[in-house]
């Protein structure tokens, strides 16, 4: 005799409105936002401390996504360097996402999109430091790099105490 054990139908999932806003250009007006996310992870160490002033001097370097509230639910910094060893470059610095947000493609987001302008600034190779693993750098081709490939005036000025590594990812083809 077979048994047959009923199965449940599968639940239809409604589609729910997205958390987030597209990646957009940061504006000086969200200065005090950028300050007030990147905040959260000043205590951890894991961005530097830098006052409201330098984020509203540098507003326009940032990409960032809100959430559906309007709050900043991610933000990244590309600046372009025109000299590195292997010509003009960029570096991607204050890389935070809520604690709310994570896990849910905001970084993600926010790293496509700095490549894509990187690469419409002509620029030859993206570079970034992180005293964590790195995990989603890696994921999106980064790789472990010697400091001196680097733009020298952000190389010089790592904090060698934060142990940092610094991360590559060429655009247009540079060699070591």
């Amino acid at each position: 005799m077979t048994t047959v054990v009923p199965r449940s139908a599968a639940v239809p999932r409604p589609e729910l409105p997205p958390a987030h806003s597209p990646v957009r250009r940061a504006a000086p007006g969200d200065a005090a936002a950028l300050h007030a996310l990147s905040r959260i992870h000043f205590a951890g160490g894991a961005l530097r401390e830098r006052p409201l002033g330098l984020y509203a001097a540098d507003a326009e370097d940032f990409l960032v996504v809100e959430r559906t509230d309007g709050a900043l639910a991610g933000c990244l910094g590309l600046r372009s360097h025109p000299s590195t060893p292997h010509g003009p470059g960029g570096v991607l610095y204050n890389f935070c996402v809520s604690p709310g947000s994570q896990g849910r493609g905001v970084g993600s987001a926010l790293l496509r999109a700095a490549l894509a302008a990187a690469g419409d600034r002509s620029l030859r190779a993206v570079f970034t430091a992180t005293s964590g693993g790195g995990e989603l750098f890696l994921r999106h081709g980064f790789v472990p790099v010697p400091a001196l490939l680097a733009p020298p005036e952000w190389a010089g000025a790592l904090d060698p105490r934060r142990g940092s590594r610094v991360l590559a990812r060429t655009l247009g083809g540079i060699s070591r």
